[in-house]
Parts: C-alpha cells; sequence; structure tokens
C-alpha cells in the first residue's frame, strides 16, 4: 500500500525520478461555504401542528413565522437561529385557514372554518376580539387580508372572503358588534381576497374562476377577469402593487398586471408558469412573491416546493421534502429563505441557494 503522505509516481517519472513529500501548507485553501441567513441551518423541519398546516405568514420585520392548521391553532415561531416554537394561537373552533399580520407588526388576524375572524395582540397572542354572528360571515372564512403599509388606509382595516359568497372590509379598532363597513356580493363562494396598494380596491376570487376588482368608494365593480378555467385558490400583490398572481385548480399559477392604464386594456395576463398541482383534495393553495418581485412560488399538490423566475417563467428551484401536500409557501421578507407548509403537519425552513 502506498504511503497517504507522498505524491504517486505519475506515469512518464523514469525509474530515478524521487517523490516529493506531500506538505498540506501547499494545497489551495478549501473553498469556504457562506451562509446566507440567520437560521442556525441551511434548511429545517418545524414540528408541533397535529393537523394539516394550511398557512404561513412572515411578520413584515421577519423576526416571526406563523402558522395555522386544520388543530384550530396558529403557532408563534422565531424565524431565526433554531426556529423555536415561542407562543399557541388557541380559541378558534375549527381548523383556521388563513392568517395575516398587520403591516406594523402589532397584530394579527386570522380566518377560520368556524365562520369567524379574529383579532389578535401580535406580542401577548392573546385574542382582543372576533368578528362572527349576525355582523359576520354565514359560512367558512377562507381567507383574509390587512391593508398594505403604502395604502393611505389605516393598517387596522382588513378584508375577509368566504364561502357565503360575500367579501367584507372591516376596523379592527371599532369596539363592540359593529357591522362591516362595506359588504361586496359576488354571488359565489369567494376563496381569496387581496387589498389594492392604492387603499382604493379590493381583488377577489373564487369558484367562478375570475378575478374581481371592487371600488372601496363605490362599493361597484371595477374590473372582472376570466382568469382560469377551474377554481382560483388564492391571490398575491406584487410588491410594488402593479401585478397580481393567481394560483389554481387549473394547475396552472398566472401573473396578471392590474394597472389602471395597459398598452392593450383587454390584455392583463402577463405570464403563465406551470410545474405545480392540484389534486382531488381541492385543498386553497397558496401563491406568493418574493420581497422584490423577481420570483414567485405557490403551493402544490405534487408535494415539492416550486419556485419560478418572474422574467422568463422558467422554474428555478425543485424543492421535494414534503410527504404531504404542500398548501403554503412563503419568502422571508428580507433574507433569501423560504418557508412552506404542507398536510403531513409540518414546515420546512431553509436557504435558497445562490
Amino acid at each position: 500500500m502506498s504511503n497517504p503522505h507522498k505524491r504517486q509516481r505519475t506515469e512518464e517519472a523514469g525509474p530515478s525520478a524521487e517523490l516529493t513529500l506531500y506538505n498540506p501548507d501547499d494545497q489551495p485553501p478549501q473553498t469556504e461555504t457562506f451562509r446566507t441567513s440567520t437560521l442556525s441551518h441551511p434548511t429545517m423541519k418545524l414540528t408541533g401542528h397535529k393537523g394539516s398546516v394550511y398557512a404561513l405568514a412572515y411578520s413584515p420585520d421577519g423576526e416571526y413565522l406563523l402558522s395555522s392548521s386544520f388543530d384550530m391553532t396558529c403557532l408563534l415561531w422565531n424565524a431565526s437561529g433554531d426556529c423555536e416554537n415561542i407562543n399557541v394561537l388557541s380559541g378558534h373552533k375549527n381548523a383556521v385557514l388563513d392568517v395575516a399580520w398587520t403591516s406594523d407588526g402589532e397584530n394579527i388576524l386570522t380566518a377560520s372554518a368556524d365562520k369567524t375572524i379574529a383579532f389578535w395582540d401580535g406580542h401577548t397572542c392573546e385574542r382582543i376580539r372576533r368578528f362572527k354572528g349576525d355582523n359576520g360571515h354565514t359560512a367558512i372564512v377562507n381567507d383574509v387580508d390587512v391593508s398594505p403599509a403604502a395604502s393611505s388606509l389605516s393598517n387596522k382595516l382588513f378584508v375577509s372572503a368566504s364561502d357565503d359568497g360575500l367579501v367584507k372590509l372591516w376596523d379592527a379598532r371599532v369596539k363592540g358588534t359593529a357591522p362591516a363597513m362595506s359588504t361586496f356580493d359576488c354571488e359565489f363562494p369567494v376563496t381569496s381576497v387581496v387589498f389594492g396598494m392604492d387603499g382604493h380596491s379590493v381583488y377577489s376570487a373564487g369558484i367562478d374562476n375570475c378575478i374581481t376588482a371592487w371600488d372601496l368608494r363605490t362599493g361597484d365593480k371595477s374590473m372582472m377577469i376570466k382568469a382560469h378555467s377551474d377554481t382560483i385558490t388564492s391571490l398575491a400583490l406584487h410588491p410594488k402593487g402593479t401585478h397580481l398572481l393567481s394560483n389554481s385548480m387549473d394547475s396552472t399559477m398566472k401573473s396578471w398586471d392590474i394597472r389602471p392604464f395597459v398598452p392593450d386594456g383587454t390584455k392583463r395576463h402577463c405570464k403563465t408558469f406551470v410545474g405545480a398541482t392540484h389534486n382531488a383534495e381541492k385543498g386553497l393553495l397558496n401563491c406568493a412573491w418574493s420581497s422584490d418581485g423577481n420570483m414567485v412560488t405557490g403551493g402544490s399538490a405534487d408535494k415539492v416546493v416550486h419556485i419560478w423566475d418572474e422574467m422568463t417563467s422558467e422554474e428555478l428551484y425543485y424543492l421535494p421534502g414534503h410527504k404531504g401536500c404542500v398548501n403554503s409557501v412563503v419568502f422571508h421578507p428580507t433574507q433569501n429563505v423560504i418557508a412552506s407548509s404542507s398536510s403531513d403537519k409540518s414546515i420546512y425552513v431553509g436557504e435558497l441557494s445562490n
């Protein structure tokens, strides 16, 4: 056996060729791996929920991650280090289908299959009030969204979408059992709703396969787009407010130009992103933009996290690991990190390679 501390003789070397002793100091330095986040490990699996995990939301400053589940609870996690679970939001009487932070990070909103919306203290995780009963929705509440920081509206205003076919606008500052500020009748069950960046519009989507824009000042429809061939499960607003992203049970994700004036007002469709799938579970799989708007992602029934380049529509990342349908995928607001949740009751948090 050859001495491992010596270089091996080459075939060109003659019988009298000398062997050079190996000096580790002469070797080129090994490439050091630079971490791109505050996570303690490049990829981590978070467990704690006892049922399917339906929704995820990072706090605006990226310090915390919130998850909601079929187990009727929401779990609050540190978004750095070991991502330990630090609090529990409990009180709903059925699955919690969606979560959202107010733009100042002070409060949390949850939408539930128990037909209610809850408003929580973001620090203590104690429930402040519920929106229910005669003044609330009469069916499952699928989605909730808070007015964006860039709008002229208070960050305590929010909208909700329900299977009762209604979109409602609420003011969380109003005490008691005050009714919604505005109600928009969509005629069909509504699966998703988002605020426009200008604070004057709300966009809804549902089983009618359309995206509908509502003017908050007049209460009228300002635009309707026949967007997909099957139920739209989620909408997401571009960070600059210029485009919408939609995920659908027709197994496509699409982006739409929602600016008031486009070169051709009849052609608002921009890109189509293919690769993700939906299945017989008919889950309300989400969609999301990266904070710079350069990447998009969304839930998929094939147990894989898909991430696309927004400019080219090409798939950049194909990330397996989950053992069930991926219900939600979200980008960290300030770091090159994503989080995904699944019907396998787990959450994965990990860095994206550069």
